[in-house]
C-alpha cells in the first residue's frame, strides 16, 4: 500500500468513524423510545441494562439491529483511526504513540466481542421469545460480559490508559492542543459492555470524539503528502 492510499484511507477513517460510531450511539439511546415510562422504570429495576434492551429487540428488531449494527460499524472503523493518529503522533512522541494505540487497539478488540455475544443474546429472542431468553441472559450475564479468562472484560480496560497516553502523546507532539486532547480524551473513558444502554451524555463522547478526529482527517486528505499533517497551536 502505498503512501497516498494509506494516506486516504486513514483520512476518511479519521472522518467516519466518529461520525458512524455517534450514529450508532444516538440509535442505541433511542430504543427505548416506544415504552411508556413506567416501562422503562420497570426495566431500570434491574441491576443491568439488559432485560430493556431485549425487549426493545423483541419490540423493534430492525431498528435496534441497526443500532446496534452502527455501533460496531464505529468501532472497527476507530482502529485504522486511531492507527492514522498514533502515526502522525510517533514523529514526536514514538512510545506514547505506541503504547497508547495498542491499548486502544485491545479495548476495541473487546468491543466487538461484546458485540458477539449481543447477537448470541438477540438470536435467542428470536428462538426462544423474550421471557425465556431473558432469563437465560440474565442467569449467566456476568460470565457472559466478562468472557472467556476474564480476557474480552480485562482488555476492553486498555481503552482508559490508551486513550490517556495517546491524548498525551499528541499533545506533546503539538496533534492536538490542550481542547482537543481532552475531547479525544472524554469518549475514551466510556464504558461500554453487553446489552448496555446508551445515555445522551455517551452521545455527546460521541460528538467530542467527532470533533478531535475529523478536523485532522481532513487535514490529512488535503495536505500535501511532503508537509507534516497535524501540528497545530497548543490553545487549539
Amino acid at each position: 500500500m502505498n503512501g497516498k492510499t494509506g494516506r486516504w484511507i486513514g483520512g476518511v477513517a479519521l472522518i467516519l468513524a466518529p461520525l458512524v460510531w455517534c450514529a450508532g450511539l444516538l440509535l442505541r439511546h433511542l430504543v427505548l423510545k416506544d415504552f411508556t415510562p413506567e416501562q422503562v422504570a420497570w426495566f431500570d429495576q434491574y441491576p443491568f441494562a439488559a432485560p430493556g434492551q431485549l425487549a426493545a429487540y423483541a419490540a423493534n428488531p430492525g431498528f435496534v439491529t441497526a443500532a446496534y449494527s452502527l455501533f460496531l460499524l464505529g468501532a472497527v472503523l476507530l482502529l485504522p483511526a486511531f492507527l492514522t493518529l498514533a502515526k502522525i503522533v510517533a514523529a514526536k512522541a514514538p512510545a506514547l504513540a505506541a503504547w497508547g494505540f495498542l491499548l486502544l487497539a485491545f479495548g476495541l478488540f473487546a468491543r466487538v466481542y461484546f458485540a458477539g455475544v449481543e447477537l448470541t443474546a438477540f438470536e435467542l429472542v428470536d428462538k426462544l421469545g423474550l421471557d425465556h431468553a431473558t432469563k437465560l441472559v440474565m442467569d449467566d450475564y456476568v460470565d457472559l460480559s466478562y468472557g472467556l479468562w476474564r480476557i474480552p472484560v480485562t482488555a476492553s480496560v486498555g481503552q482508559y490508559a490508551g486513550g490517556l497516553l495517546l491524548a498525551i502523546g499528541a499533545f506533546r507532539a503539538g496533534t492536538f492542543g490542550i481542547v482537543r486532547a481532552l475531547l479525544f480524551l472524554w469518549p475514551c473513558t466510556l464504558w461500554m459492555g453487553v446489552l448496555k444502554e446508551s445515555e445522551l451524555l455517551s452521545v455527546f463522547t460521541a460528538v467530542a470524539l467527532g470533533l478531535a478526529l475529523v478536523p485532522l482527517g481532513v487535514r490529512v486528505l488535503t495536505r500535501p503528502a511532503d508537509r507534516q499533517v497535524g501540528e497545530t497551536s497548543p490553545a487549539s
